[in-house]
């Protein structure tokens, strides 16, 4: 039986150019204003800020690009790319489960965090409302019917909208950083990119980004905060990774997840703690994606490749 080795070299190469790119990125962002008075441009009638442009592209891309460019110096060509869909044995499985768990999960998160702390909870849907009333949709729409529409659409829809962006994480770190360190065991492997990964985000959280700036433990527990989102969503992510032997899984996962990450924000009023919830983000908002999680990691054989 052959055992698998660690390379070292390529894994380090990978993290100085997924972090260099995008911290750079980062970098540019927070010299231009920061998350909050980054300048704006007029594209196709919108106001879209220069902050968004560069996370969407830049800073969400340098995973991606890192596994381009660390293979080509390093010479390990186009081989595992795990971009090529697997569906045998089952597999569709494991694309069921992205499209549709993240959201799922989510909502139980959510619905945790408002029976634990009912005074945020807003049944006016206030928030819904001006923003109807915003774009000039006012009358006789039942809030209710357009959230229920909403989180239908999210469940359904978002994790096609939001492949490409989630793309640039994923083919980085589910893609190339993962399988790298698979030779440490599924588990540790998993872990290892989750830590990773989240200290990754941790310019754009420091800038207020997920969490804002005005928590409790404001700038500090805020990066630990999303280490440990990152955990959850890394041993999920993994798992779909490891089971369907390809990216694309986690591609999807990532993209609901993303879809669905802000219902919470309808049904909010007083201002909650954002390291609590409702967002999956926050500890008790994220329950659901955690406890997956950690069933997950308490069976050894669902980290292991078939």
């Amino acid at each position: 039986m052959k055992i698998e080795k660690i390379n070292h070299k390529r894994i380090l190469f990978f993290l100085v150019f997924a972090f260099g790119i995008s911290w750079a990125t980062g970098l540019v962002i927070y010299l231009t204003g920061g998350l909050e008075n980054s300048p704006t441009y007029d594209i196709g009638g919108a106001e879209i800020s220069l902050a968004l442009i560069l996370l969407a592209t830049a800073y969400m891309f340098g995973p991606a690009l890192a596994n381009l460019i660390t293979r080509l110096i390093t010479k390990e060509g186009t081989n595992n790319l795990f971009l090529k869909p697997n569906f045998e044995n089952k597999r569709w499985r494991y694309y069921l489960a992205a499209w549709f768990l993240p959201g799922l999960l989510t909502i139980i998160g959510m619905i945790l965090f408002f029976l634990l702390f009912p005074n945020y909870f807003d049944s006016g849907l206030s928030t819904l409302k001006d923003m109807l009333s915003e774009s000039g949709q006012t009358g006789n729409i039942n809030p209710w019917l357009v959230t229920v529409i909403q989180t239908i659409q999210a469940l359904l829809i978002s994790p096609l909208l939001n492949a490409l962006p989630t793309f640039g994480e994923e083919f980085g770190w589910r893609g190339y950083l993962q399988p790298k360190l698979m030779p440490l065991g599924g588990q540790k492997a998993v872990l290892l990119t989750g830590v990773i990964w989240g200290i990754w985000h941790w310019p754009v959280i420091l800038m207020g980004y997920n969490y804002g700036k005005d928590y409790f433990g404001a700038p500090f527990l805020g990066p630990l905060a999303m280490v440990w989102f990152t955990l959850s969503l890394s041993i999920i992510f993994g798992w779909l990774t490891i089971k369907a032997e390809n990216v694309w899984p986690a591609v999807i996962a990532h993209g609901a997840l993303n879809g669905i990450a802000s219902l919470g924000i309808l049904f909010v009023k007083n201002n909650p703690d954002p390291l609590l919830g409702p967002a999956p983000v926050g500890i008790i908002g994220g329950i659901g994606l955690t406890l997956t999680a950690l069933l997950l990691l308490a069976n050894p054989s669902s980290l292991k490749r078939s």
